[in-house]
């Protein structure tokens, strides 16, 4: 079976699928799974896992077939648990939700992160899709506190943090959560109908990307001050971390450059400038972190292009292979096309096991856990042998859903 063609793509679709039911709690919410599937059972509930589950489930749902498991309606299940266990996060009194909570619902950390938030839309919009019960309230829920706190139209990008009640608003900024900002608002905009949302996806990368990373020879700087001015050294002595990382990040480049192409392909008149800013993040990334002579690919980078983490992670080639096959299915490009191929294969030989993809490995390709504990969620996992299938636009949930219907 050719690694990355629809049958072993659909095969994988199953594998993925059928790891990923067993981060399923009982009492609510989706847990960290270990290499071999078992639950952590003494951490905390983390938002965004539980959010990027229930967005995998309704997927999966809506995909329906073989392939995904759903004949016995399993998925919407899990789709509908991942929606109540949603409102376990829910600030009750000042609206939003916390990024984790211990086991009696208890928040662990009382702070707003526009990262989760951005999940939480997004989980709405494909379980509003899938016709998850409570779906459409959360969806009503999570386009109000996204448009109302953390949507910066002065800024044209997306404010970061917030305190409990909203009151004060933490001076970093973040192209990250802008990044999944995007994603989530192509899935709004095709969910609500609503263009504007289409617009806040632009806007966020034409300043991101069309301004910044092309500044930066389209190495995308990922942290901020307050006023949007670039902090280059920022975490420079944490360089692993798993959401904030020192330096330039490749997987980032691969996945704005998908982004944005999905963004253009929405357009009735896609800018001159898309294109090419999603050639040249993909190129730069290339030429930065892809060795002829080494599978994978790292992590970060320095501003010169150097690797610094040089692990790799599943997370950062599922976003490489989507990235290639998103431009050759844009331009029709041979060399996008040759990628892939070489990514699939990669993938198929080093990241796939019986117990679901692994997500960290060494420079050599052996077992690693510097940054990544486990296998947390199957989202990056499930969208790379997922969104190949489909049209560039509209979203995969309504694309999914039309067809269908």
């Amino acid at each position: 079976m050719v690694p990355g063609s629809e049958q072993w793509r659909d095969e994988q679709r199953r594998a993925i699928l059928s790891f990923a039911r067993r981060s399923k709690i009982d009492g609510g919410g989706f847990g960290w799974l270990d290499n071999d599937g078992g639950l952590d059972a003494d951490a905390n509930l983390q938002l965004w896992i539980t959010a990027r589950m229930t967005y995998v489930f309704s997927l999966a749902h809506l995909a329906g077939g073989p392939s995904t498991g759903s004949g016995t309606g399993e998925n919407l299940e899990l789709a509908e648990h991942g929606v109540r266990a949603l409102a376990a996060f829910h600030d009750d009194v000042n609206g939003g939700w916390y990024s984790e909570i211990d086991a009696t619902g208890a928040p662990a950390q009382t702070a707003k992160f526009c990262y989760e938030h951005a999940f939480v839309l997004l989980s709405a919009c494909a379980a509003s899709a899938a016709g998850a019960e409570g779906a459409d309230a959360l969806l009503d829920e999570a386009t109000l506190v996204h448009r109302t706190r953390f949507w910066d139209a002065d800024a044209g990008r997306c404010r970061e943090e917030w305190n409990e009640d909203w009151t004060e608003l933490d001076g970093y900024r973040g192209a990250n959560s802008n990044m999944h900002s995007v994603e989530a608002y192509l899935f709004a905009a095709d969910a609500t109908g609503e263009d504007a949302w289409r617009q806040r996806a632009l806007a966020i990368c034409e300043r991101v990307i069309g301004i910044h990373a092309r500044g930066h020879h389209w190495r995308i700087p990922e942290h901020y001050d307050h006023d949007w001015t670039p902090m280059a050294n920022y975490n420079v002595e944490k360089p692993s971390d798993p959401f904030r990382p020192f330096g330039a990040t490749p997987g980032h480049a691969f996945e704005w450059a998908r982004l944005i192409i999905q963004l253009a392909a929405s357009l009735d008149e896609p800018r001159p400038w898309m294109q090419e800013a999603a050639e040249g993040l993909f190129e730069q990334a290339v030429a930065d972190a892809v060795d002829d002579d080494a599978p994978g690919i790292p992590y970060t980078t320095d501003w010169h292009g150097s690797p610094v983490v040089e692990e790799r992670f599943h997370w950062v080639i599922a976003e490489a292979v989507l990235a290639a096959e998103a431009l050759h299915n844009y331009t029709d490009d041979a060399l996008y096309e040759g990628l892939a191929a070489r990514w699939w294969s990669e993938i198929d030989e080093h990241f796939v096991t019986e117990q679901g993809w692994v997500h960290e490995l060494s420079p050599t390709m052996g077992p690693s856990s510097r940054t990544w504990q486990g296998k947390p969620d199957a989202y990056h996992a499930f969208n790379a042998v997922t969104l190949p299938s489909l049209p560039l636009a509209p979203c995969p949930a309504k694309t999914i859903e039309r067809l269908a219907g």
